[in-house]
């Protein structure tokens, strides 16, 4: 076993072990701590952000993962996991957060909503990883699938309408709300959709590369081709091999931007930018958002949108 591994079993075994405690002190088990609102668990940003707009006042949203804190190798301390065993709700990603999945399968029951039940994930190969190092990705815990549905406007709106769904059935007396509610983020990323695909549908280039490989959905929607530096998970740092490959094909498709991440260090993509003559910048997979940035889910992706037209010269 690695020592991320191991790291990992020590911090579930502490916060089990914590778990008496923490529920203990808790304002009322599972029918959560504010009586008159649902009290909801989310893994991660975009589960929240779907979670607070179709939930609106009638909910209160609790995210596991720090503003500013890259989500992959969430670890949970004690109040987290009792958080999870109070929550009317616990809204997660199965696969993506292996402690939030310990968690969850500990004391999650039947108030759980997996993103993967209701949305399907495409295989790695399939959502536009093709140029990845054989070894490089990091699927023992997604199983081969990539988790970054929500970088798919349309997805996300398939998941906010089961959701909204899922919050009318633990509260009936506002399940019209939270329909209602859905129907208009639907709007919101159906309006999204429209302006990522007309903004990339005349490009003189269509290969972005990246930091990590987070952008499959993306590229799997608007027609763009993806190069990952390293595989799923940000962390893994890429062989020299890889490296040579990633130089070899931004070179030959005369590349001018490798991107880097906002949660991530762009060393990587400094290299490898030094060594093609091209400019780094940003392209955020939001998977969390920086503390104190007022930003959100929506203007967030208008942002990514205006990045991948200026590197690719969208017309």
């Amino acid at each position: 076993m690695n020592n991320r591994a191991t790291s990992r079993v020590l911090a579930a075994v502490t916060a089990l072990l914590a778990l008496g405690g923490a529920a203990g002190c808790s304002l009322g088990g599972a029918s959560g701590a504010d009586p008159q609102r649902v009290d909801v668990v989310a893994a991660f940003y975009p589960l929240q952000f779907l979670a607070e707009r179709i939930g609106g006042d009638a909910v209160r949203v609790t995210n596991l993962a720090k503003p500013g804190a890259e989500p992959h190798d969430l670890e949970l301390s004690p109040k987290q996991v009792g958080q999870v065993s109070d929550a009317e709700l616990i809204v997660y990603l199965k696969g993506f957060q292996p402690a939030v999945d310990d968690a969850v399968a500990q004391n999650g029951g039947d108030r759980t909503f997996d993103v993967t039940s209701v949305q399907p994930l495409l295989d790695v190969t399939a959502a536009g990883h093709d140029h990845e190092g054989p070894g490089e990705h990091a699927e023992e815990d997604t199983g081969g699938k990539d988790p970054h549905v929500w970088l798919d406007p349309t997805r996300l709106a398939t998941i906010g309408d089961q959701l909204a769904q899922r919050l009318g059935r633990a509260d009936p007396d506002h399940a019209a709300d939270y329909t209602a509610r859905a129907s208009a983020l639907r709007a919101d990323l159906t309006a999204l959709d429209g302006e990522f695909t007309k903004g990339l549908a005349t490009c003189q280039r269509r290969e972005i590369v990246t930091s990590h490989a987070a952008f499959g959905y993306l590229a799997d929607r608007y027609r763009l081709d993806q190069v990952g530096i390293t595989g799923l998970s940000p962390d893994v740092e890429p062989s020299p091999q890889r490296l040579a490959q990633v130089i070899e094909e931004a070179r030959e498709h005369r590349t001018t931007t490798i991107f880097f991440e906002t949660l991530v260090s762009p060393k990587v993509a400094e290299t490898i930018a030094r060594q093609v003559g091209a400019k780094t910048a940003v392209l955020d997979p939001i998977e969390g958002l920086a503390a104190g940035d007022g930003a959100d889910y929506l203007s967030v992706m208008r942002t990514n949108l205006q990045a991948l037209r200026t590197a690719l010269s969208c017309s």
